[in-house]
């Protein structure tokens, strides 16, 4: 059924996101239609970060998939949640790689496991992806062992196969993994993800392309070396790895987002900072467009573990309740665009948004 609806929504799908529309107009005009970000892909049906996921994604209408990106050992990037590969691959169950599992702190946590970076790519190539989450996305589960861990010229690769294949152009939102950390072992992200960017083609002001970062000095960094878009993530607490500043709390002023508007073009909040915990919206969309940024909240998923109280169905915190209320929340808030688990819900909620004039 799910399938279906996704077809559907695919045919009655206007001409979709594509550089002339958005890339080359200001901020204010594209906001004209808030674009649907695949988070780690279409992940809530398939193992995230896999060319599969990304693949499904696409078919559901999504105008970008987001590669979260780590370093093998060769230095070559890949598509990994963490560098951390204990619970994204079948690593702990091959033998011949018992000997790579380590502790390492890492933006002050320590973690236990095995690391893509103490892997060449040719060795990362062997195992095998899984669902993160088994027991939330059961379903997922059943693909485990059929995928193996894309790169980003893979990943950059299918986007443009597939915008060619269906006429629109498909964008990537990669995220820069704990690039401080990466830099002080001899794997800095920037230069590799420049360089793939470019041999796409990639590297303009006007590419399909948004490059995001929870840390800031490495994206400052990037507004000197490229015109393509950058985006500071922020989250609802904590501050950047980087020490840049103390708290996200202290960028989101109106003085604080002028600031990240000197070398980015968005923000990508975390969910409770565009609307409360009573439903109701801050002033941070507002205030982020009035500074010149477009805003991208972080992550819409349909199991009830994710939504709001007031949104959820039953008791099961894997069922799914009810995501496109959630979304259309935040749309009449005026956000700009928006990650999510399950495209196909994000596509069509946004559309019939789009369709109402909102």
């Amino acid at each position: 059924m799910r399938h279906a609806i996704a077809a559907a929504i695919i045919l009655g799908l206007s001409a979709s996101w594509s550089p002339a529309q958005d890339g080359a107009m200001s901020n204010a005009q594209s906001r004209a239609r808030p674009i649907v970000i695949a988070h780690r892909g279409a992940s809530g049906e398939r193992p995230e970060h896999t060319l599969a996921a990304y693949d499904l994604a696409i078919e559901q209408g999504a105008d970008f998939i987001e590669p979260d990106l780590v370093p093998t050992k060769d230095g070559v990037l890949v598509a990994r949640h963490e560098n951390d590969i204990s619970d994204t691959t079948d690593v702990a169950e091959r033998p011949e790689y018992a000997g790579r599992r380590t502790s390492k702190t890492i933006d002050g946590v320590e973690h236990t496991g095995w690391f893509t970076e103490d892997f060449t790519l040719a060795e990362l190539k062997t195992l095998r992806a899984k669902e993160r989450l088994p027991l939330l996305r059961p379903e997922n589960a059943r693909f485990d062992g059929q995928f193996d861990v894309p790169t980003l010229a893979e990943v950059i690769a299918l986007a443009k196969r597939r915008s060619a294949e269906t006429g629109r152009v498909i964008g990537i939102y990669p995220e820069t993994k704990h690039p401080t950390y990466f830099a002080a072992i001899g794997l800095p992200l920037e230069d590799a993800l420049l360089a793939e960017l470019k041999a796409a083609g990639w590297d303009s002001a006007d590419a399909p392309v948004f490059i995001q970062s929870f840390e800031v000095d490495n994206l400052k960094a990037l507004a000197k070396r490229t015109k393509v878009r950058l985006v500071q993530l922020v989250a609802s607490s904590g501050g950047p790895a980087d020490g840049a500043h103390t708290s996200y709390a202290d960028m989101l002023t109106p003085e604080g987002l002028r600031a990240i508007a000197a070398y980015a073009s968005g923000l990508g909040p975390e969910k409770p900072l565009v609307i409360d915990s009573n439903g109701s919206a801050t002033p941070l969309v507002a205030d982020a467009h009035t500074a010149g940024l477009v805003v991208h909240p972080w992550t819409f998923r349909a199991e009830n573990t994710f939504l709001p109280a007031s949104d959820r169905t039953g008791v099961d915190p894997r069922a799914h309740g009810r995501l496109a209320e959630e979304i259309a929340r935040h749309l009449s808030a005026g956000v700009d665009g928006f990650f999510t688990d399950f495209p196909y819900a994000g596509v069509a909620t946004r559309d019939r948004a789009t369709a109402r004039g909102e």
